[in-house]
């Protein structure tokens, strides 16, 4: 009786549940550290999905998950019915999307594109445009929840354009993460990614200083980060990143290189709506100040590291 039911207690995890007969055609451009599990995500959920990445072992290790390589972005999208791209910023969107032998180069009307990099609503505007004078359609849809989330299909994902379109698309974000939400038109998912950013980063100097703050004083640190973990001043941030400044350990989930990049983002946008941001603004300065002592190829997380220098600390 009790192995009959661990049996029924065993239910395949919803993003490996396979359907051939909503199979879609994907081609995915960009297989970074969150490009490549999004990828082998979709092939575990049934899709056929051809891959296309400036580093061979990214598609190799597509292949080996059960999906298909690509030598160019026109052979990945050439037979696709939604082509998906996750890119490091706004060149890369251009260049992959509208530039020479790029994706509207080479797709059919009708495709759908969906981008999930995280650039500014204005470049997102631009692809619509000149996706939508060619008979394509487009969704930006950032992601929040770096690599783990990426991994683990837990992803937010935030998506500006035409409903119908999300409502297509659907499925494929549920594969990929558990909540998906359409906030407005094309770049509306920008904006709310901008805010995204704002928030986590402001989130992490937070954290930070007070690692620094319990160190300093004695506290049993790991105790500590626990406790306040379970008040009001937890957080996913608290949660995913303690282990990281407890332990000194920054390799990249999300690179402050990137985390830099998507503060420039935010303030911009934010001046463009008369929006202030005291605080954020603070933030951008100490994250640049990360990326220019050598820390931007680490996790956001080595904003520690930032504090530490301030507490007059020798930081390795």
């Amino acid at each position: 009786m009790a192995a009959a039911r661990a049996a029924r207690r065993q239910v395949t995890p919803r993003h490996f549940l396979r359907n051939d007969a909503m199979s879609r055609k994907i081609a995915f451009i960009g297989l970074g550290i969150m490009g490549k599990p999004m990828a082998v995500n979709l092939v575990n959920a049934g899709h056929h999905v051809t891959g296309f990445n400036l580093e061979q072992s990214a598609i190799d290790a597509l292949v080996a998950a059960g999906g298909h390589g690509a030598t160019s972005i026109a052979e990945a999208v050439k037979d696709a019915e939604v082509v998906i791209t996750m890119v490091p910023a706004d060149p890369h969107v251009e260049q992959v999307i509208l530039g020479e032998g790029g994706v509207l180069e080479n797709v059919k009307a009708g495709t759908l594109v969906i981008d999930m990099s995280s650039i500014t609503p204005q470049t997102s505007i631009k692809v619509e445009a000149a996706a939508k004078a060619q008979g394509v359609r487009t969704l930006d849809a950032p992601v929040s929840g770096g690599e783990a989330g990426a991994i683990e299909a837990v992803l937010s994902i935030m998506v500006g354009g035409e409903a119908a379109d999300f409502a297509e698309a659907k499925p494929l974000f549920d594969a990929l993460g558990t909540t998906v939400i359409h906030v407005g038109p094309a770049g509306a998912g920008q904006t709310v990614k901008a805010a995204n950013q704002l928030i986590v980063a402001i989130n992490i100097q937070a954290v930070a200083e007070a690692v620094v703050f319990l160190e300093n004083a004695g506290v049993d640190l790991p105790a500590a980060l626990d406790v306040l973990a379970g008040g009001l001043a937890g957080s996913t941030v608290l949660n995913r990143k303690k282990a990281n400044m407890v332990n000194r350990e920054f390799a990249p989930g999300f690179r402050i290189d990137l985390h830099h990049k998507d503060m420039g983002i935010v303030t911009s946008a934010a001046r463009a709506v008369d929006a202030p941001l005291p605080l954020g603004a603070a933030v951008a300065q100490l994250v640049a100040s990360a990326r220019a002592n050598g820390d931007g190829s680490l996790d956001h997380s080595a904003l520690l590291r930032g504090v530490e220098r301030l507490a007059g600390r020798e930081v390795k």
